[in-house]
């Protein structure tokens, strides 16, 4: 199975968004510059040095700021997937459509959303340790 390994939701004001979650749920927050397209990571369970949770079934997550005329900017998930290029060809095949090509994420991996066939917003993400793993 293709895990779902990390969360994210859209935020207008990604500094109160971080804020809140900060107060409201004791989440560590890391406000990421330009060169990461102003995302903030949400670290929402005890983590190793890598930000991968230490319980399983837990996931960490993050804010992207929304963007106007940009579709689906919605909460989402994002599933764990051992080769995007052939994950991104059972999408299509199984009805749904890919947004755009994968981008790489450094030192995380790539990354690529998808509208299934509801019309949802997912993403996928062929993880850097995940791929050296194989």
């Amino acid at each position: 199975m293709n895990p779902v390994i990390h969360f994210e939701l859209p935020a207008e004001d990604r500094q109160r968004m971080a804020n809140f979650y900060t107060k409201t749920f004791g989440w560590q927050t890391q406000l990421l510059g330009p060169e990461m397209n102003d995302y903030v990571l949400a670290r929402t369970t005890e983590s190793d040095e890598n930000g991968q949770p230490n319980h399983p079934g837990a996931i960490n997550g993050g804010f992207f700021p929304k963007k106007e005329g940009w579709p689906n900017q919605v909460p989402s998930v994002v599933i764990a997937v051992d080769d995007i290029r052939a994950a991104m060809a059972n999408v299509e095949r199984a009805g749904g459509n890919v947004l755009g090509d994968p981008m790489e994420i450094p030192g995380v991996g790539l990354y690529v959303s998808f509208l299934d066939t509801e019309g949802n917003r997912v993403s996928m993400m062929q993880p850097v340790m995940r791929a050296n793993a194989r």
